[in-house]
C-alpha cells in the first residue's frame, strides 16, 4: 500500500514537472523575436481585421473560415488559405479562433483534435463570445491533447479589430497569460488577465450585457429627445460631455447621421449583428440563473433584442433597436 501511494506521488511530480517544462517552453517561445505561424479561424468583421493586424506585425498568418471570400481577401495579403482546420492547426504556432457561438467553438475544437492538430508547443486562444463552462470544456479537452488553451475574448467592435484596438480578457494561468500577451498586443491596446479558465468569457458576457442595456437605454433617450424637439446632433453632444456618456453614445450612437462611420449612417450594415448580441444577452440569462443572480434588466434587454430577431433584423447592427423604437408609438 505504501508503495502504490509512493508511485502515486511521483506519478503527480512528474506530471507538474511537464507541465512546468510545457509552459516554460511557452514563455521561451513566446518572448523569442522574429514572426510566428499564427493560425485564425474565423474571418468575419471582427476575425478578418484581426488577422490583417497580425499580418500588419509580420506574422505569418495560416487562414481558414467557411467563406471562400473571406479566405481570399486574406490570401490576397499574403495569407495561407486551408480547407481543413486540423491541417492549419499542424502549421501554426499559435491558432486564434473568432467563431459565433457556443456549439460552432466546440465543434471547431473537436475537428482539430480529432483530426490530430494538436501539437504539444501549439497554443489556442479562443477569442469568441461563449458560456464560460464551455471554454472551461474545451480547455480540458485541449490540455488532455497534450496542449495549451485560454479564453480571450474581446471587447471594442468592429472599429477596435481595424484599429489594433481591441481590449482582451484572458483566462488561464499566470504563465500561459504571459506566453499570450504578446501575440495579442498585435491585436489590442488592453491585454487584461482575468483569472482561471473561463473567467475571459465571465468577463465578456458581463460586459455584453452592460453594452446590450446601454445601447438600449441610448437608443430609447435620443427617440425621446427627438420627439421633444431637441436637435439629436446637440443632444448626442450634451450626452457625450455629461454622465449619460458611453461607448454606445460615443462610437456607434445609433441615430443616423451623428457618427459618419457608424452603422447607423449605413442602413445599420456591419457592425456587431443584433444576431450576436442576442446570443450573448442568452448566454448572460444563462449563467446568472446558474448562479442565481437577478438580471432584470439583462432579461428585458435580451426580450426586447429577440422581438428584433423575429422582425428579421438579426443581420442589422444593433443599434438598429434604435429604428425599431423610432417606428413604435409606445403603446
Amino acid at each position: 500500500m505504501a508503495f502504490r501511494v509512493l508511485s502515486r506521488g511521483a506519478s503527480s511530480v512528474q506530471q507538474q514537472q511537464q507541465q512546468l517544462k510545457v509552459l516554460t517552453d511557452l514563455l521561451i517561445r513566446s518572448f523569442s523575436s522574429g514572426p510566428k505561424n499564427v493560425g485564425f479561424i474565423g474571418l468575419g468583421n471582427m476575425g478578418g481585421p484581426m488577422a490583417s493586424n497580425l499580418m500588419a506585425k509580420g506574422h505569418k498568418l495560416h487562414v481558414f473560415d467557411i467563406s471562400a471570400e473571406a479566405k481570399s481577401a486574406l490570401k490576397a495579403k499574403g495569407a495561407t488559405p486551408y480547407d481543413n482546420v486540423a491541417d492549419l492547426a499542424k502549421a501554426s504556432d499559435f491558432v486564434v479562433t473568432m467563431l459565433p457561438n457556443n456549439d460552432i467553438v466546440a465543434n471547431t475544437y473537436d475537428t482539430i483534435i480529432g483530426g490530430g492538430g494538436v501539437r504539444s508547443n501549439t497554443i489556442f486562444i479562443d477569442s469568441s463570445t461563449i458560456d464560460p463552462n464551455v471554454a472551461k470544456a474545451v480547455q480540458k479537452k485541449v490540455k488532455e491533447a497534450g496542449a495549451t488553451f485560454v479564453d480571450a475574448p474581446v471587447s471594442g467592435g468592429v472599429p477596435g479589430a481595424q484599429n489594433a484596438t481591441l481590449t482582451f480578457m484572458v483566462g488561464g494561468s499566470v504563465e500561459e497569460y504571459g506566453a499570450v500577451k504578446e501575440l495579442l498586443e498585435g491585436m489590442g491596446k488592453k491585454i487584461t488577465h482575468c483569472g482561471g479558465y473561463g473567467m475571459g468569457q465571465a468577463a465578456k458576457v458581463c460586459n455584453n450585457m452592460m453594452l446590450g442595456i446601454s445601447m438600449c437605454g441610448l437608443a430609447e433617450c435620443m427617440n425621446l429627445a427627438i420627439r421633444l424637439g431637441l436637435d439629436p446632433k446637440v443632444f448626442a453632444d450634451i450626452i457625450n460631455a455629461s454622465t449619460g456618456r458611453s461607448w454606445a453614445s460615443e462610437v456607434n450612437n445609433p441615430v443616423p447621421g451623428i457618427i459618419p462611420t457608424a452603422p447607423a449612417g449605413k442602413e445599420y450594415a456591419g457592425g456587431f449583428a443584433t444576431g450576436l448580441i442576442t446570443k450573448d444577452l442568452g448566454i448572460a440569462s444563462a449563467v446568472a440563473t446558474t448562479t442565481n443572480s437577478p438580471i432584470p434588466l439583462g432579461a428585458l434587454t435580451h426580450q426586447i433584442y429577440r422581438t428584433l430577431m423575429a422582425k428579421g433584423l438579426a443581420n442589422k447592427d444593433f443599434s438598429v433597436v434604435y429604428d425599431f423604437l423610432k417606428n413604435s408609438e409606445g403603446k
